[in-house]
């Protein structure tokens, strides 16, 4: 049974009914001496009778045909509890425990749904099960764990076409803007007139700086009529051409088409905070976290803008979650050690810098700030050392800009 996943569900009830009295009489009885005790304790044995004649009077298959019909129904917290008194008995049958993770799932009860979708695998390895366990990270936004299980299930089932959009719309949220266009490109040809594959698509091309094929994927979405997607590619488009301005109307249009775009918020807060407009920036980036608390730019940029504001409480858990969604990302990593140097601890600061100064020599931005702690812990000699290193990088940059300046080819995209 493939039930789609649901945003909520009824609180399951049939546990706490039978629970309940046991507690009640029972705490009841505490004050009353031994005939008390006594009394309590037959009760217990009855009610505890009682339950299991009413559980055994029906039929494994009653009790199967009751969940599913109740799954169907959409009462998922009785369903929920059926399936696990079928399983209390039969705790081997595959197919039921991938049912109650169906049904876990569309109460919006990812990691229990997790937990039964991975039981059901070690009994049967069923592709369409694994498919199920990758939805469920993708709803409970552990996309790479998402990833790796969709990977295994295309490994097994090339040619669905549901598995490979799954993939590439993981793809893009982790920002892997070449997977998403090595995946789709080949599909793209034989599935023309599939906007989906056109919006993935292009917003990997737009992002990934392939203006002229973007376009062209632009152009086909708007053929059916203005959209948020459209909007937002557009968008893109202008943000990476530097016009903030004109990426700003169309990104503002985009969220007002469609509020639960992803992506979208973080977009247009992009923009408005290269426009210098902070207050909105926040808000849009706020937004694009209740939609998608794993959004990298988001998570990032929000931190960065309330690190400005000296509130280091609120940015430093949001620079460690855009860190669990790419990890080793030296621009995240520079933010936190520059927090750490902000509340002035120094050590963290200093292991932060010097191991990304490491592995990023050219990272300018870490050098400086790597210079600045030195001075401050009156190392001269090695801040002189970091700030020869910052006016040779500036120097080497500057060399390069006004090259492709000359060439017509300049990119001034921003450094982390």
């Amino acid at each position: 049974m493939n039930i789609p996943l649901l945003p909520r569900s009824a609180k399951p009830l049939l546990y706490s009914r039978l629970s309940q009295p046991m507690r009640t009489r029972c705490t009841a009885c505490a004050s009353v001496f031994l005939t008390g005790q006594i009394s309590c304790a037959c009760l217990v044995i009855l009610l505890q009778a009682s339950i299991l004649a009413a559980q055994t009077a029906r039929t494994p298959e009653a009790l199967l045909k009751e969940a599913e019909s109740l799954h169907r129904a959409g009462k998922l917290g009785q369903a929920i509890d059926d399936y696990r008194l079928f399983l209390a008995q039969y705790p081997d049958v595959f197919q039921v425990r991938s049912d109650l993770g169906a049904a876990l799932a569309g109460a919006g009860r990812y990691e229990e749904a997790i937990a039964e979708y991975r039981r059901a695998l070690k009994l049967q390895p069923v592709p369409q099960i694994r498919l199920n366990l990758a939805l469920a990270y993708f709803k409970a936004n552990k996309l790479p764990s998402a990833v790796e299980e969709i990977e295994k299930v295309r490994a097994v089932l090339p040619d669905d076409l549901r598995v490979d959009m799954l993939l590439a719309d993981c793809y893009l949220r982790l920002g892997e803007n070449k997977k998403v266009i090595g995946l789709l490109d080949p599909l793209e040809t034989n599935h023309a007139d599939d906007l989906t594959i056109a919006y993935l698509l292009g917003s990997a091309l737009v992002r990934d700086g392939q203006m002229d094929r973007g376009q062209v994927l632009i152009d086909k979405i708007l053929k059916n009529g203005d959209s948020a997607e459209a909007r937002l590619l557009m968008g893109v488009t202008k943000m990476t051409v530097h016009d903030d301005a004109g990426a700003v109307a169309d990104l503002q249009k985009a969220v007002e088409l469609n509020p639960d775009l992803p992506s979208a918020h973080s977009y247009y807060g992009r923009a408005l905070r290269s426009l210098g407009n902070s207050e909105e920036a926040k808000r849009a980036f706020r937004d694009e976290l209740r939609i998608n608390p794993n959004d990298f730019d988001a998570n990032l940029y929000l931190g960065a803008l309330l690190k400005e504001e000296q509130n280091l409480d609120e940015a430093l858990p949001l620079f460690k979650h855009a860190l669990e969604v790419r990890p080793g990302d030296p621009g995240v990593r520079y933010q936190i050690a520059a927090l750490h140097l902000a509340e002035r601890n120094f050590d963290g600061a200093q292991k932060g810098l010097e191991a990304l100064v490491k592995e990023s020599p050219n990272f300018r931005e870490a050098h400086v700030a790597l210079a600045t702690l030195y001075y401050r812990l009156k190392r001269k000699g090695d801040g002189d050392r970091e700030q020869a290193i910052v006016t040779k990088l500036t120097a080497e940059e500057q060399a390069r800009t006004s090259a492709q300046e000359r060439s017509g080819h300049v990119d001034k995209t921003k450094t982390q």
